[in-house]
């Protein structure tokens, strides 16, 4: 304050007029400034959220533009935590490294990438008992594990394909734990996790093997191992069983990962008949340290939908 008495005195020492309006003026804007720094910092949505809720790439690039790196920075300045990208295998070396040194720079974990099930779909692997096709299933698993080290991932997403119309199905389950055994082994060392996701037959994913969380329970028992786990997808549970919380609570030993969409649309929570913020809740009184992934879509366009995606994790993460 008394700089900015100085400021506006003349050289006589009297307060001239446009000192005192020039003083103000600055007053003003020092206030300004001050007030919008405080709004700024209590600006709901710039926090971390209590969940590492991960969104994947090219979920917000109307903000954020085409370049991965900004899309990561973009996530990270929102609140998000993490990060899900189910074509990492896909990108190249030098993209994937480079990811990985972005994420660690903004403290974020990478959440799963598909490690086996993407263009298998159709195909019956893990149900058969065949050599050739457990060494291939092996030797995928192989390069997911190398995968995993590059980008610093733990979890790695596994469907298990398609079911055989003319095999027992008990058959097929000991077949699929058999195959699993010996993926498991290949990731154990390194301490990466498949985690076998159940898919819904009735909207997206008819004829596959694996479709609900009591049945992936079993076969992630059967294994027994710290590297097969369960990922519970609750858009796609929500469809084929509904019982999302005691499933949830009766599978929890098993499960290691959590997506979510909601039903029907697979849009952002909020836009459908799922009450999220009770099941983030739950999550967070259960105390669950792992991701949450945000595999769905945006229920509007352009920047108006992106902004929409962050607004809904924040009013359903508000507990």
């Amino acid at each position: 304050m008394k700089d900015l008495k100085k400021i506006i005195k003349g050289k006589d020492g009297q307060i001239s007029r446009r000192s005192l309006l020039g003083g103000a003026a600055a007053a003003v804007a020092l206030s300004t400034v001050g007030a919008e720094a405080q709004t700024i910092a209590e600006r709901p949505g710039k926090g971390k959220f209590k969940l590492k809720y991960a969104p994947h790439f090219g979920m917000f690039k109307n903000h954020a533009g085409e370049d991965l790196i900004d899309q990561l920075k973009f996530m990270a300045d929102e609140g998000f935590t993490a990060l899900e990208d189910n074509g990492m295998m896909n990108k190249s070396k030098e993209t994937q490294e480079k990811i990985a040194q972005e994420m660690s720079r903004l403290g974020m974990t990478m959440g799963v990438f598909v490690a086996y099930g993407l263009g298998e779909f159709d195909k019956q692997t893990f149900v058969r008992k065949d050599k050739a096709i457990q060494e291939r299933l092996v030797e995928n698993m192989k390069q997911a594990v190398e995968v995993a080290k590059r980008v610093n991932a733990r979890w790695g997403t596994v469907v298990p394909a398609a079911y055989d119309n003319n095999v027992e199905w008990d058959y097929q389950t000991a077949n699929a734990i058999e195959n699993l055994k010996y993926c498991a082994e290949v990731c154990e060392p390194s301490g990466f996790v498949m985690v076998l996701e159940p898919l819904n037959w009735w909207r997206n994913h008819p004829g596959l093997f694996l479709s609900k969380i009591p049945q992936a329970y079993q076969i992630c028992r059967s294994v027994g191992s710290p590297s097969c786990k369960i990922l519970d997808d609750l858009y796609h549970q929500q469809v084929t069983e509904g019982n999302l919380i005691p499933n949830i609570d009766m599978a929890w030993d098993e499960i290691a990962y959590i997506q979510v969409g909601d039903n029907p649309g697979r849009k952002e929570p909020t836009t459908g008949e799922i009450n999220y913020k009770n099941i983030f809740k739950h999550l967070y009184k259960k105390g669950f340290k792992g991701v949450v992934g945000m595999e769905h879509g945006n229920s509007k366009r352009g920047r108006e939908g992106e902004r929409a995606v962050i607004e809904a994790y924040r009013a359903c993460d508000s507990f």
